[in-house]
């Protein structure tokens, strides 16, 4: 079962903050022995209760005056340097507060604006948007696109050093192997596209200049396409 979380303020019925003093009191009081033989400190608690005459102390009376005299050996501005009272530890903690709300509202302002730069990913306009949500969305974008620069950059890095590895290993005889054989393939690939290149070149110049064989009583006349004399040939040939 778990414990129930208590409220801290003044607890206004008399038998329930007489019971919480008791109860607390000797909790305090562990505590402090503990702390002292775990880490082998010197420490000391003097707690005055209006319900006796005497305040309670630990570990006794003498310990505690004499831990009390330690102190006071202290020069005042080390005695002061970490103490603090109800006010200076209540603006501390509304100080951080006040960054942990700033924080919040932060991450929620980012949440939103990455909603919405979803949400205009798949077509819903911009226009309802005043213009410090214009400037947020365009910042958030920015962000982004900054992390996906340097998340390629890092990729790069790692493929080219992974290459070189490769390529330290292949050293020696193997290694002189394996570049061989290498730029074999290589000179073998490039001849292909070099005559690959020279027949589509060859295609494109028969293309444009074509030649006809027209047999004349054994005789080949060949003439260009566009050319006037082998227009009447033709005319010639089949329209006599």
């Amino acid at each position: 079962m778990t414990r129930k979380k208590v409220k801290l303020a003044y607890i206004t019925n008399d038998s329930a903050r007489k019971e919480t003093l008791k109860r607390r009191k000797k909790g305090l009081m562990k505590k402090v022995s503990e702390l002292s033989t775990l880490c082998g400190i010197d420490a000391c608690a003097i707690i005055y209760s209006p319900h006796d005459s005497q305040p309670e102390v630990w570990p006794s009376l003498v310990g505690v005056q004499s831990m009390l005299a330690q102190f006071e050996n202290i020069p005042q501005m080390e005695q002061s340097k970490k103490m603090v009272n109800q006010d200076s530890f209540l603006r501390e903690r509304i100080c951080k507060a006040n960054e942990h709300l700033k924080k919040q509202r932060k991450d929620n302002r980012e949440k939103e604006m990455t909603q919405l730069m979803f949400q205009c990913l798949i077509g819903k306009s911009l226009n309802s948007l005043n213009m410090v949500d214009l400037n947020d969305l365009n910042w958030l974008i920015d962000q982004n696109l900054k992390e996906i620069h340097k998340r390629v950059e890092t990729l790069n890095k790692e493929a080219n050093s992974q290459v070189g590895v490769a390529l330290a290993s292949g050293a020696g005889p193997s290694g002189e192997v394996n570049d061989i054989a290498t730029r074999q393939e290589a000179d073998r690939q490039a001849s292909e596209v070099n005559m690959e290149a020279m027949q589509k070149q060859e295609w494109h110049i028969n293309w444009i200049n074509p030649q006809e064989h027209i047999g004349f009583g054994g005789d080949e006349v060949i003439l260009p396409f566009w050319d006037n004399n082998h227009n009447d040939l033709w005319s010639s040939a089949f329209f006599p």
